[in-house]
């Protein structure tokens, strides 16, 4: 709850003590309407016809300063949840990708959709705590004035009904805290389901087991403790409205039956119990959501995402960006990374790594599954940050800003590929419409894409397809670097030998340094030269090694994996 009232301070202070203000009004007006009928329409009225319109507007008023009040406090809700979203996608944008890829998509995602909705509920029913709070306090004070030994009564009566109330709210708390740790898990067996329904299509033993031991334990365990959950909070809910039903009944029993008041100030006391049930009990059930706000910022927290910054490229990145355009040598220098370690051992680990691109060569990287290859991609583009050695152009390290400035020199189609619809020119501009347009011709897209200015609207495309699109949009972006990550492998036979003998040749015209991973060793004569992964090393194939990888490479891969197993 700290952390919802920080934003509130440092982002919405204004406003927000704009609402706090309306709803200040809203309660004194409902204790002065509580005051009118005790003093004007207790008594016998001498001109009834007096007393009513004042009554009638006091009420009006009362009615127009709530209405305000919570419309006030709904636009400011949704300009919340408004930023609060931005700024958490903003903070993921920012994050580091192996950062991103060790937290998961399901994970991610719960938070975007479960621990905003949290957040922002709390905030809306933030104020309805402080209203019931203001109103209490106001309404004890004008009971004091009418009878102190009454009040005493109350506030004990209160008080004990408070503190059982809060036992209930603390089980709403840790069943809460349980509930969204579950969440997290349906999420993975929801994604299951989306991204594999055509594998789950197939093998119905597949989907039955993901259905009955994945995701129904976890659902039954969302049931349990979400009841549980409703359960203390709805009995938290009546347990006060009860007691102060029950209050109103000691409150005339003092009166009539031990002599402590007259029949009119009980009166009125119970009118103002009564006033008062409806917010303390709308501040109970303000209680649960501000629990839920404290896990959701629990959770985010958790995340460990990157601070929030509301500009995408720093002033000083654009100015390296321009420093870096006419660089000629691009170099892995003793580069060692190192993933996180795993429940199974220590994580998977390449490197020293040392190597120097030239610019405008086309580069091929082989190796075994498993070989490092995709990891090597994500150094080379700077995705990934060496955990030892360093990243040159022209033989200077990349530093502080340099990271961002290089990856704008940097396209990629990766295996794991998103396609995006929209075309990008560079830095973010209209894209080069004649370059576009020869690309689609040599791509074979040219009737399979349908555009609405330099959106793409075709949808229905074959993953080959899909591919080729990929590669349009990164033609487009016109930057120095090109990775393509096994691009070929969903391609026919056909356009594979128009890739290898007449796209890659184009793109090293265009003064591209193109590095391809491949598995296609009867064009591993396009390459100007070969590397190969093999264990996390990486090894430059020359003469008669690079010979035999391109007649053979299944065979070479054979042989290597022999040695590993005889040393």
């Amino acid at each position: 709850m700290k952390e919802l009232f920080r934003i509130i301070w440092r982002d919405y202070r204004a406003a927000f003590i704009g609402v706090i203000a309306l709803s200040l009004a809203s309660a004194a007006l409902g204790i002065g309407v509580i005051a009118f009928i005790n003093q004007r329409l207790l008594t016998p009225l001498a001109d009834p016809w007096q007393v009513l319109p004042k009554f009638l507007a006091l009420i009006a008023l009362l009615l127009g300063i709530t209405l305000a009040s919570q419309l006030a406090l709904t636009t400011l809700g949704h300009r919340f949840v408004y930023q609060l979203r931005g700024r958490l996608i903003k903070r993921i944008l920012d994050t580091d990708i192996d950062h991103l890829e060790q937290l998961g998509g399901p994970r991610l995602l719960a938070s975007l959709a479960t621990d905003v909705r949290y957040i922002t509920v709390a905030f809306v029913r933030l104020p309805e705590l402080v209203q019931g709070g203001v109103l209490t306090v106001g309404a004890s004070a004008y009971l004091a004035w009418l009878s102190p030994p009454l009040l005493g009564v109350m506030v004990l009566w209160v008080a004990f009904t408070i503190a059982v109330g809060l036992r209930l709210v603390a089980q709403v708390y840790h069943q809460i805290s349980r509930v969204r740790d579950i969440e997290d898990r349906l999420y993975e067996s929801y994604q299951a389901v989306i991204d594999g329904s055509k594998e789950l299509a197939l093998n119905r033993d597949r989907a039955e087991w993901l259905y009955r031991e994945q995701y129904s334990p976890n659902a039954k365990a969302y049931r349990h403790h979400i009841t549980l959950s409703d359960t203390f909070h709805l009995s938290a809910i009546n347990w006060f409205n009860i007691m102060m039903l029950g209050a109103i009944g000691v409150v005339f029993f003092l009166a009539n039956g031990m002599g402590w008041a007259s029949i009119q100030v009980a009166t009125t006391f119970s009118l103002t119990l009564l006033f008062l049930r409806a917010p303390l009990i709308q501040a109970v059930g303000a209680f649960p959501t501000l629990l839920n706000a404290r896990v959701a910022f629990e959770k985010l927290e958790a995340l460990a995402l990157a601070d929030h910054t509301p500009k995408f490229s720093p002033v000083q990145a654009a100015d390296r960006r321009e420093a870096m355009a006419g660089w000629q040598t691009l170099a892995l220098q003793a580069v060692s990374y190192r993933y996180p370690a795993q429940e199974s051992g220590a994580g998977f680990a390449i490197g020293p790594l040392n190597v120097t691109l030239e610019r405008g060569e086309v580069v091929f990287v082989i190796g075994g599954n498993g070989s490092g290859k995709s990891t090597l991609a994500r150094l080379l583009t700077g995705l990934y940050y060496p955990d030892a050695g360093v990243l040159a152009l022209d033989g200077k390290p990349l530093t502080g800003d340099d990271w961002a400035a290089y990856r704008r020199q940097v396209s990629a189609v990766y295996t794991d590929f998103y396609l995006f619809d929209q075309l990008m020119g560079p830095q973010g501009e209209a894209p080069d419409t004649p370059l576009v347009r020869e690309w689609l011709c040599s791509l074979g897209m040219e009737e399979k894409l349908a555009f609405d200015g330099d959106r793409v609207t075709s949808v229905r495309l074959s993953q080959g397809q899909r591919k080729r699109l990929a590669l349009l949009l990164a033609v487009a972006e016109q930057r120095d670097v090109l990775l393509l990550d096994e691009w070929a492998a969903d391609q026919d036979p056909l356009f594979r030998r128009v890739f290898y003998h007449e796209l890659l040749p184009r793109l090293r015209a265009l003064g591209k340094t193109v590095v391809v991973i491949s598995h296609d060793d009867h064009y591993f004569g396009a390459a100007d030269r070969l590397l190969e992964m093999r264990h996390g090393k990486l090894y430059e194939l020359e003469g008669q090694a690079r010979e035999a990888a391109s007649r053979d490479a299944v065979a070479r891969l054979d042989a290597a994996a022999r040695e590993t197993d005889n040393a």
